[in-house]
């Protein structure tokens, strides 16, 4: 075995057979690491070799993966491409070394072992190619025997005496003294490399050390106050505090320290290097490199290496955040069967105005003025009683940016004046992202003849009638629902975040004849090129009629076909399968099913159909028709509840009809307010003022709340009580501690 691994090593290749042994190891440690059984892993990792997606696999192939839920799934993709490169570095590092005739079977069998990116760095740290350091410099001057006789620590003799044969003018070496430092610089930085030394560190440095935050301006005002003289145990940083602390010392108002006591770490390296009977003047100088090399090369590095870990935990942990939170607000209900006026407050430059009808098609755009300076009151509430009436308005939308305040007060009041009239309300809606939509390419194309904020104006009154169709058309990490977003790494969140949308999209299904090329772009197998054929298909043949028409769009191949076409709905389609999740590669089972029951497809959605679906046997008719039982139950599913929107299962957001302003608000006062964001410390809730209100996380409940997404998700509508109110800052404190 090891002659064909040098072999592969030499070569580059590896065989058939240790690609194999190596996914099996693979497949048994992702087994252990993420406590799933190793056959669902195996049976994972399989389908995502072949190139299934994971919204795909999570739906239609529950049976080969014991049911393993999305979640997992992800799980498991991140793991194997950790793993796959992990072994990838092990070969190439075992390579490089080898190279360098210093590979040893032990080194070889250490690097192999390795269970993480870390301990490989770790044991080829001495092997590196390294830049010019003092250790090198003594290695060039001939000083390398010299720090031999010193780590081989003889009985007798002395230092200086030995360092004299080393003096040498030509090669730098002027006294006893120089060659003797240089000798030590050697030890020092072997030392320093060593990989059970830095581990050890690394955890000792981890475990005791504190963390301390002053801040270089005394003088300076800022948000980062709280941390002017701050210290708390490295280990017990929680992951929002590492990305304040971060962000304050790259924006030079903190100066971060580590304070630990490095006796036990001195007494920890001498045991390891020290011998028993070495010569006291030895022995002195080694204590001396001990010192050296932990103060000048190993606390540096591993201090750095600890706040890199604390980072990466850390961002994981906001990344984890923004993706929960902005899953909730892509699947928030859509408000169907309401014209809507979306309003893109503003000051000096007026409100912008559009309305979208039921389907959200634009009707109209306008600009009124009755915020200041302007306060044009009267002629803005004749042109937007004027869209009202013409297209039968029943709610307005307003954006909460800029104005938000002054144009809601309007609002309500122009409300009030209309009695009589048609049933008005409004709501404040956030227009994070909106900006970033209108100035888009997209929304260029979209509305060509629109100005940007007019274009945000259709967006925001969009995001309410069908959320996730138009939050998609922005970056993610626009949309405003995260913590340090811009803190952590924009690759890793972009790759998050795409996926949260992604699943969001699959999990309600898209209408083939009326999505976006956004939209249809987060369909699993369909790629940015294929939404867009699919929607220049749509345009120059018209709608589609059945899903076995989009086997006609262009690039979109079978692979890509049997991907996507269950998540694609054609709600007009005549084969009436075709407005259902159900997969066309069980149509024929939906047969088989409706000729053991006597039922027909145009009875889908009837009592008789619901009546003989709910009296039978899954598992004992999944038998007969040769069926998975988890397909079977999906199926069954589907057809009792065929035009089912998973999304219209939560309560609907909270309208009003009057603005409440934060002067109103006494502590005690009990009010309805949505959930807008969740973070570490708490849950910001939308009360109907400008500034949504905190309810911190020791007020989400009575009892002990270990992180606020356990009680508390983005768009839950929420009973709170004032606590205490900020005018000056404009700052709500909430409960949900229900108040005597």
């Amino acid at each position: 075995m090891k002659q064909v691994e040098e072999e592969a090593a030499s070569t580059g290749k590896r065989t058939p057979e240790q690609i194999a042994v190596e996914n099996e190891q693979i497949i048994k440690g992702m087994a252990s690491q993420l406590s799933i059984p190793i056959t669902k892993v195996k049976a994972a990792v399989s389908l995502l070799d072949e190139g299934n997606t994971i919204p795909f696999i999570a739906r239609y192939r529950k049976e080969m993966t014991g049911e393993l839920d999305e979640n997992d799934l992800r799980a498991i993709e991140e793991r194997l491409q950790y793993m796959r490169n992990l072994e990838d570095r092990k070969r190439e590092v075992i390579r490089l070394i080898d190279e360098q005739g210093k590979l040893t079977d032990e080194l070889r069998a250490s690097i192999q072992t390795a269970g993480k990116l870390q301990e490989i760095e770790d044991l080829y740290r001495p092997y590196r190619q390294k830049r010019k350091t003092r250790a090198s410099v003594a290695k060039e001057r001939g000083l390398e025997p010299l720090a031999l006789w010193l780590w081989a620590q003889p009985r007798q003799g002395e230092p200086l005496a030995e360092a004299v044969k080393y003096i040498d003018a030509d090669k730098g070496v002027a006294s006893t003294e120089e060659a003797l430092q240089g000798a030590m610089d050697i030890l020092a930085e072997n030392i320093a490399d060593d990989a059970a030394i830095r581990a050890w560190v690394r955890k000792h440095t981890f475990d005791q050390a504190l963390l301390r935050t002053d801040v270089k301006n005394a003088e300076t005002e800022s948000v980062y106050e709280m941390y002017y003289n701050y210290q708390e145990p490295v280990r017990k940083l929680p992951p929002h505090r590492v990305l304040a602390i971060n962000r304050g010392e790259r924006e030079d108002v903190l100066r971060v320290t580590f304070d630990l006591t490095s006796d036990r770490i001195h007494e920890f390296i001498q045991r390891k290097v020290l011998r028993q009977q070495t010569a006291p003047s030895v022995r002195d100088v080694l204590v001396n490199v001990i010192e050296d090399a932990y103060k000048r090369l190993i606390a540096p590095s591993i201090e750095r290496e600890v706040r890199g870990e604390l980072t990466e935990k850390a961002e994981e942990h906001a990344i984890s955040i923004f993706s929960e939170n902005l899953r909730n607000l892509l699947l928030q209900p859509p408000v169907r069967g309401n014209v809507v006026l979306g309003v893109d407050p503003a000051y000096r430059t007026g409100c912008k105005l559009a309305v979208i009808d039921d389907t959200g098609k634009l009707m109209e755009v306008a600009v009124t003025y009755p915020t200041p300076p302007n306060n044009k009151v009267v002629e803005a509430e004749r042109t937007i009683n004027g869209m009202i009436d013409r297209y039968g308005v029943t709610l307005i939308v307003i954006g909460n940016g800029t104005a938000s305040r002054e144009t809601e007060q309007f609002i309500a009041e122009l409300i009030r004046k209309r009695t009589g009239a048609a049933e008005l309300k409004y709501i404040i809606v956030s227009e994070a992202g909106a900006s970033v939509y209108s100035a888009s390419k997209l929304a260029a194309e979209e509305f060509p003849d629109l100005d940007v904020a007019e274009r945000s104006a259709v967006s925001i009154a969009r995001r309410l009638q069908d959320p996730l169709a138009e939050l998609v058309k922005i970056e993610p990490k626009a949309i405003g629902v995260g913590q340090y977003q811009h803190d952590v790494s924009q690759k890793r969140l972009d790759e998050s975040l795409g996926g949260v949308v992604e699943s969001a999209v699959n999990h309600v299904g898209v209408d083939v004849n009326t999505a976006s090329a956004s939209l249809l772009s987060y369909v699993a197998g369909i790629n940015a090129t294929i939404a867009k054929n699919i929607v220049k298909y749509r345009e120059e043949n018209g709608r589609f009629a059945k899903r076995g028409q989009l086997q006609k769009v262009p690039r979109l191949g079978a692979k890509s076909y049997e991907q996507c076409i269950g998540f694609l709905r054609i709600p007009e389609a005549a084969n009436q399968l075709d407005r259902t999740p159900i997969h066309p590669e069980s149509y024929d089972v939906v047969d088989k099913l409706f000729g053991q029951l006597g039922l027909k497809l145009n009875q889908i959605g009837t009592d008789e159909l619901k009546e003989k679906l709910s009296g039978i046997d899954p598992v004992e008719i999944a038998a007969v028709l040769g069926v998975g039982v988890p397909t079977l139950k999906d199926i069954i599913e589907s057809l009792l509840r065929p035009g089912r929107d998973p999304r219209e299962e939560l309560p609907p957001p909270i309208f009003h009809t009057d603005v409440l302003n934060i002067e109103d608000l006494t502590p005690g006062m009990e009010l309805h307010g949505t959930v807008r964001n969740v973070i570490d410390f708490g849950a910001f809730i939308d009360i109907g003022i400008k500034n949504d209100g905190l309810v911190h996380i020791s007020q989400l409940s009575d009892k002990f709340v270990k992180h606020p997404m356990d009680v508390v998700s983005v768009g839950d509508n929420v009973t709170v009580w004032v606590l205490g109110v900020d005018l000056k800052k404009g700052r709500v404190s909430l409960t949900m501690r229900k108040q005597a």
